[in-house]
């Protein structure tokens, strides 16, 4: 079996460094008919927006089987799982709480904290209530303030349990993807939705931030946010300008506010009807201190002018890519790390996110993905790399614990480390789950025989 291995020196290997699994409501939960719909539900809906024309009304079922799952990601080792909560399973159109949906976040969260692990919770990983959409979802500002409503329900209910809040994962998604160019739920387009959307999304992020601060200020309270470097085919002083300003609009536009309490320069790119509307006190609340930043990374993206003063994208040119077409890139990833370092004043990060989609076959009751095994070889040696040249990170996310669905791709891409049959929902762990899960209990066999 291939292996994951890190250098015997490595500090991710201490008893400190924390590695995890990590899911999304979604993706996994099923069970719709338990709470209100959500953007997805619409989305699915429509004709050609998924592409094998799925849903998420059954999904993992993990409603049903959570506790089996939580067994699942015990017997792995992991010291944490990353979970999100479910706005519409909380909270009814009338703004009551909707109990039993509450309570199944409680269970779950009391029997991982039971058994030792660690429970970072988002607040928000894109299944906005459809009842808010219909009165202008992100576009409207209002919805960062029902956001701010919602957390204070979760805040109290969860209260320290929690290890670590996330107020968002990845805003660049949710604003982009599904405000401006219309290939996620809600399905909008256009710059000035998307702009907008994104200047909402992180003032109920700073909102959101102060409710947690108030009732669990000694959980680790912070934001994840998605991040793909931008290299040029080219050295053309047009190519290093447009890679910049992809950089600052993809990038930047959502750390930027949260570290430094600014938009980056690219914002003067844009016409006046295309900024958002910022009102006086967004800022200062959109960049309160942090206590930690989740990274999400999975490829770099190339960036060409497009003769018009602006980016397009190039498409890759090798052949080692995975079943999402993106580059393997982990040389990048390290990259990435060490430049936010230089860039900006961080705090602590934890790598929330990182995997890769493959070809996967289940074969006699095995999925032998090697390449999956490979790619988290090479990118948990890029952390350690970056971790030696300064980066304080303190955990690693493999994404996903199981297959799912994958958004507008459905069931078509399979993430996960454990292999799901969606017809039986069975779960088999794949080679890449063993692999990870025997580096993550090494750990313990440093301790005993005193080499840590």
């Amino acid at each position: 079996m291939q292996e994951i291995n890190l250098p015997s020196t490595s500090t991710m290997l201490s008893k400190d460094f924390l590695f995890g699994v990590a899911t999304s409501s979604f993706q996994i939960e099923g069970d719709r008919k338990g709470r209100v719909d959500c953007i997805w539900d619409t989305f699915c809906e429509k004709e050609g927006a998924i592409s094998d024309a799925t849903n998420g009304d059954v999904a993992c079922n993990h409603v049903e089987l959570w506790k089996r799952d939580v067994e699942l990601i015990d017997a792995l080792g992991v010291d944490a799982y990353r979970l999100s909560i479910s706005w519409p399973r909380v909270m009814k159109e009338d703004g009551s709480v909707n109990e039993v949906g509450l309570r199944f976040y409680v269970n779950l969260v009391d029997d991982l904290v039971k058994r030792g692990m660690k429970v970072f919770v988002t607040l928000y990983h894109w299944d906005l209530p459809q009842y808010l959409e219909d009165n202008g979802g992100w576009l409207n500002r209002d919805t960062a303030y029902a956001f701010e409503k919602y957390a204070e329900v979760i805040a109290n209910a969860l209260g320290e349990s929690v290890y670590a809040y996330a107020t968002l994962n990845e805003p660049f998604c949710s604003a982009y993807l599904g405000y401006e160019a219309g290939i996620h739920a809600p399905g909008k387009t256009g710059i000035a939705n998307g702009r907008k959307a994104a200047h909402h999304l992180l003032l109920a992020h700073g909102l959101a931030l102060q409710v947690l601060k108030k009732h669990c200020p000694n959980s680790q309270n912070g934001i994840v946010l998605n991040f793909s470097n931008c290299h040029t085919p080219s050295n053309a002083p047009d190519d290093l300008q447009a890679a910049k300003l992809a950089d600052e609009y993809h990038n930047q536009w959502y750390l930027k506010p949260i570290i430094e309490g600014k938009y980056p320069d690219v914002i003067e790119k844009l016409s006046a009807d295309d900024r958002p509307d910022i009102i006086e006190g967004d800022m200062e609340i959109i960049a309160q201190p942090i206590d930690y930043l989740g990274i999400n990374y999975y490829t770099r993206t190339v960036y060409q002018s497009d003769g018009k003063s602006w980016f397009e994208v190039v498409p890759p040119a090798t052949s080692e890519l995975t079943a999402m077409g993106w580059e393997i890139t982990p040389d990048a990833f390290t990259e990435l790390l060490v430049d936010l370092h230089q860039r900006y004043t961080l705090p602590p990060i934890y790598i929330t996110e990182n995997g890769a989609a493959m070809d996967d076959e289940l074969v006699d009751g095995e999925v032998k993905d090697d390449s999956r095994t490979a790619y988290y070889h090479t990118h948990l040696n890029a952390v350690n790399n970056a971790i030696e040249q300064g980066v304080d990170i303190r955990g690693y996310f493999a994404w996903s614990l199981m297959d799912n669905f994958e958004w507008a791709l459905g069931y078509s891409k399979r993430f996960g480390i454990v292999y799901v049959d969606y017809d039986t929902q069975k779960r088999t762990l794949k080679q890449s789950a063993l692999a990870y899960s025997e580096l993550v209990k090494s750990r313990i066999n440093r301790y005993i025989s005193g080499t840590e």
